[in-house]
């Protein structure tokens, strides 16, 4: 399986089951035995092992190899091993604990095109009204 289909069939599980912050790193030039690292994050123990869940089943879909996955039972971290890709799934709390993000850190893989954000266009300005000179009030005495 291309890393590229095998790549957007992980983000697309991710996203199905509501995971969020996903990120996915290029590791190829590193020391690694695989090429992309992603890391998502869940909102409860539930949650994270359906997106591994879910990962796991659009892999096979698509006719791809899940190698094996790890930390299910707890399910505040679970990593599933793709061969090329490695991904992990965890609670906020324990991802901004560990900061995976810096050790795989470097420059992000952009999954989509993002479009240019759009040109505001100058305010028009209303052209006020002409007016006569103000009228004169009539001092009282």
């Amino acid at each position: 399986m291309d890393i590229r289909k095998k790549q957007s069939a992980v983000v697309d599980a991710l996203e199905d089951v509501k995971g969020h912050d996903i990120m996915v790193f290029n590791t190829a030039r590193m020391p690694t035995m695989f090429e992309r690292v992603v890391i998502a994050s869940g909102s409860s123990n539930t949650q994270v092992r359906a997106l591994a869940d879910r990962v796991r089943e659009r892999i096979e879909q698509a006719g791809g190899r899940v190698y094996g996955v790890e930390g299910e039972s707890g399910g505040e971290w679970v990593l599933v091993d793709l061969g090329d890709v490695v991904v992990h799934i965890m609670h906020p709390a324990v991802r901004s604990f560990y900061n995976l993000e810096e050790v795989w850190g470097g420059k992000t893989v952009r999954l989509k095109k993002e479009k240019p954000p759009a040109k505001e266009k100058p305010a028009v300005k209303k052209k006020a009204a002409k007016r006569g000179p103000a009228p004169r009030r009539r001092a009282r005495r």
